[in-house]
């Protein structure tokens, strides 16, 4: 499915106005680097048995004193891995949407990679001109 088919906010939605600069440009720059990166413990081994988890990330105490995220080995593979930096072009309609819920959707296209991946904090792209992640 391409971006531009993709589902969208209704314009009376957009209409309540954007939380974000609209923007049309982002760039694929691969995953941000994780920092505080530990080996599971043995009882987290137990607890997720069968997912695949094999690191876990402290936040730290500036989001969460013990909160973190856990970590399958396919999505380290990502991290620190270069990308191809193109810049791609997305339709007027997601990118209102983009910015009237940055939260809206969990992944983009990539037009050199013909692949879709994700945005977010941990997500691949940044806006065009920015170092702000697509989809905060």
């Amino acid at each position: 499915m391409k971006d531009s088919e993709r589902r969208t906010m209704s314009a009376e939605e957009c209409a309540k106005g954007f939380v974000r600069p609209v923007r049309l440009t982002y760039r694929h720059v691969g995953a941000p680097a994780l920092k505080n990166l530990r080996d599971l413990t043995d009882k987290e081994h137990k607890r997720y048995d069968g997912r695949g988890y094999v690191k876990f990330e402290l936040y730290g105490a500036e989001r969460a004193p013990l909160a973190g995220r856990y970590w399958t080995q396919s999505e380290l593979n990502r991290v620190n891995t270069p990308s191809c930096g193109i810049v791609t072009k997305m339709a007027q309609s997601i990118a209102e949407t983009f910015a009237r819920n940055p939260n809206f959707y969990h992944d983009t296209y990539c037009a050199r990679c013909r692949k879709r991946f994700p945005v977010g904090e941990y997500g691949e792209f940044v806006w065009e001109g920015t170092d702000e992640r697509v989809g905060t």
